[in-house]
């Protein structure tokens, strides 16, 4: 996957930064929209989709990369 089809690149952050970056752009597109995103951060693989729940989002994709957890995004209403 190359840097340019990622919206976010959130690695080198750590907890609340990620899910700051990915609430800010949310607000910033309309609803269905999908945003991509890539953390570092261990914790973001609990936070971003709860995140997401909490504020009707849903996450469609949530992957190990290795170095780094992959998330794809959809902004609910």
């Amino acid at each position: 996957m190359a840097m340019d089809d990622v919206d976010i690149d959130a690695r080198g952050l750590i907890c609340p930064l990620p899910v700051l970056r990915l609430r800010k752009r949310l607000m910033g597109v309309s609803a269905g929209a999908e945003l991509t995103m890539l953390s570092d951060d261990p914790v973001a693989a609990i936070d971003i989709p709860h995140f997401c729940a909490s504020e009707g989002h849903e996450v469609i994709e949530n992957r190990d990369m290795g170095a780094a957890r992959f998330f794809r995004v959809r902004r609910g209403q």
